[in-house]
């Protein structure tokens, strides 16, 4: 009988740590996400670079079309977005990998947020944001805590936290940068081309 009830409950404690989350997982034709160019004056180009990968559950962008995002086509408010992501490694030392994760960002991304992926820095925010009701660049990577961005080929986690005028990232597990003084309330989920192969696993919400 303890036995029994020790299994209760492990499964409802499982249960529990994944109660409330919404996968973001596309389909193959992304139904429910739209690309937007960078900057949004431009059009997209016509090489597709992103692709689903259904059976390891994988967003791929091959980076190879141009400076893009993928917006998912719902807004969220207060929430907290996880996302898995590993630039393919290639030989050139003189790479420098380059992609992000946006959150809170207007309908075409004039106004952005975003927690930048890099090859060998990243995990701070900066966009172009509202200060006092008008854009205005904000770069928070001379504030960052630490560096915790593992090496290209290597899989890295964001979450991040946006709830009220707060906006935090935890990368790797740890919080390496926080915005306190956002005047966006709500806007959309967006990931980054620019570049470089990467791929995405794992992304989900969870609403606050």
């Amino acid at each position: 009988m303890i036995r029994i009830l020790v299994f209760v409950l492990y499964v409802y404690a499982a249960s529990a740590q994944t109660d409330g989350w919404i996968d973001l997982f596309p389909d193959e034709h992304f139904s429910n996400w739209t690309r937007i160019a960078i900057p949004p004056s431009k059009p997209v180009t016509g090489v597709p670079q992103w692709k689903v990968d259904p059976v390891h559950r994988l967003i791929v962008c091959e980076g190879n079309g141009g400076h893009d995002m993928m917006r998912y086509n719902r807004e969220f408010e207060n929430f907290i977005l996880h996302v898995e992501w590993r630039f393919t490694k290639i030989d050139d030392s003189a790479a420098r990998y380059n992609s992000g994760v946006f959150v809170r960002n207007d309908a075409d991304g004039t106004i952005w947020h975003q927690a930048q992926a890099g090859g060998d820095n990243g995990g701070y925010l900066f966009g172009d944001t509202l200060v006092n009701g008008e854009k205005k660049r904000v770069n928070l990577s001379k504030q960052m805590k630490e560096n915790r961005i593992k090496p290209p080929g290597e899989w890295n986690t964001f979450d991040i936290r946006c709830e009220g005028r707060k906006i935090a990232v935890s990368t790797n597990g740890a919080v390496t940068s926080a915005f306190d003084e956002c005047e966006v309330p709500k806007g959309y989920i967006a990931l980054e081309a620019e570049g470089y192969r990467i791929e995405f696993r794992n992304i989900r919400v969870r609403i606050l």
